[in-house]
């Protein structure tokens, strides 16, 4: 079975045509068209991004086709991210897609991001059933047990900002661009973890549970104390500690939720899945227990909408026509 799947839910146009065959996905193509138009906002301009969705999608879809050398009448399936997300951005791939089949009478389905993030360790790495997933990104900072494909607990998650959003919003408070998470990385290597120490985070509910913006006022309270000339002499170590707090928070919560669970493996996906620093970490307490998405299956993709789409279609069969958008849907909702 072949599908072409495309991903539109934030500011990356993608497309990709993923192969099932013999039990394992095999993915023939992949295009991501990054948006850089939101740069210069300091974050994603829901408006400019729809509008950029519908110029670049039509050409990374042709694009995706071609790489794949495969023409639309050997598509078996289209499928499309339904959400969560900004809703402008999604109706343009839904659209999109839904037409797509249409045309050419095959069926579609909409698929979650989310479970899209859980399916990029299938196109990384082998793992057995069940794992502990970590989805650690700009909007999501999850802890999902994974017992099969679309058999899943929700087992943790952030009570306010997502660790990609610290970043981001560390980031600008730094002066250092948006998207801000990568500079931070890259500034954080050469500077001391140890330099300065934030509050740690006292989490008071009881379960797998995730806080950043305490982090993120104790950033902006030290800058405003110390004020530019002490930032600038000392932006590097401001960045590394930084950084090692929000690694703190996520490392701690998610190790003791492996411990209690008592399940042996966890896979690390999203965009903070790139991060060094929780790589080194993670890998530092868990070993080979820990396994990471593929870089290009990290950020938002088509590849990963396109094997949890085959996976959908095959357990539920297929959407209709009539399919709307879900900017709010939960994480594990089908």
């Amino acid at each position: 079975m072949k599908t072409l799947a495309i991903e539109t839910s934030c500011d990356e146009t993608s497309a990709s045509v993923v192969e099932y065959k013999d039990g394992k996905f095999r993915v023939l193509s992949l295009v991501v068209r990054s948006q850089v138009e939101h740069g210069r906002f300091g974050g994603v301009v829901p408006e400019i991004a729809a509008r950029a969705h519908i110029e670049y999608i039509y050409p990374v879809v042709e694009r995706a086709l071609k790489e794949a050398n495969i023409s639309l009448d050997e598509i078996d399936l289209f499928c499309a991210t339904k959400g969560p997300g900004l809703a402008a951005s999604l109706i343009v791939g839904i659209q999109f897609a839904k037409t797509l089949a249409l045309i050419h009478k095959k069926p579609f389905v909409g698929v979650n991001h989310m479970i899209g993030h859980i399916f990029s360790t299938y196109l990384s790495f082998e793992i057995s059933h069940p794992f502990l997933c970590l989805i650690v990104s700009g909007g999501h900072t999850d802890l999902v047990l994974v017992k099969d494909w679309y058999n899943y607990e929700h087992i943790g998650w952030t009570l306010d900002d997502a660790a990609g959003e610290a970043f981001d919003k560390g980031a600008r408070m730094l002066n250092l661009g948006y998207p801000g998470g990568a500079k931070i990385d890259i500034l954080a290597r050469e500077g001391d973890r140890n330099f300065h120490k934030f509050p740690k985070v006292k989490i008071k509910r009881k379960g797998y549970f995730f806080s950043f913006s305490g982090l993120k006022t104790s950033l902006m309270n030290l800058l405003r104390e110390k004020g530019e000339t002490w930032i600038s002499e000392n932006l590097k170590h401001i960045a590394a500690s930084y950084q090692e707090a929000i690694v703190e928070n996520i490392v701690e919560t998610t190790l003791r939720a492996l411990e209690d669970l008592g399940v042996d493996k966890l896979a690390v996906v999203g965009g903070v899945a790139l991060n060094s620093r929780l790589r080194e970490v993670l890998m530092e307490k868990l070993g080979e227990r820990v396994s990471f998405s593929l870089p290009e299956y990290c950020t938002d993709n088509g590849a990963m909408i396109g094997a949890a789409g085959i996976a959908k279609f095959l357990i539920f069969g297929e959407d209709g026509q009539d399919l709307s958008v879900y900017p709010s849907l939960g994480v594990v909702e089908i």
